[in-house]
């Protein structure tokens, strides 16, 4: 298990996780919490690492396609 480090949310929040994790796979609110902060750290990765066209760029694809008798 790696290292751990304590962070505080709100009370509230707190509450509502464990309300949320009720006869749920997740043991605890820290737990769940972990697995949220993971989804959305790889969510963010992915994103980061997506290719994205400037308009020049796409505009030469679609050409390509359309040479290729892709596109209309």
């Amino acid at each position: 298990m790696s290292e751990e480090i304590e962070i505080k949310i709100p009370k509230e929040i707190y509450e509502k996780i464990e309300e949320r994790i009720k006869d749920t796979e997740f043991k605890s609110v820290s737990e769940y919490v972990t697995y949220v902060l993971r989804e959305i750290l790889a969510s963010l990765e992915e994103e980061e690492t997506e290719e994205v066209f400037s308009e020049e760029e796409e505009e030469k694809v679609k050409e390509r396609l359309r040479a290729l008798g892709y596109l209309d």
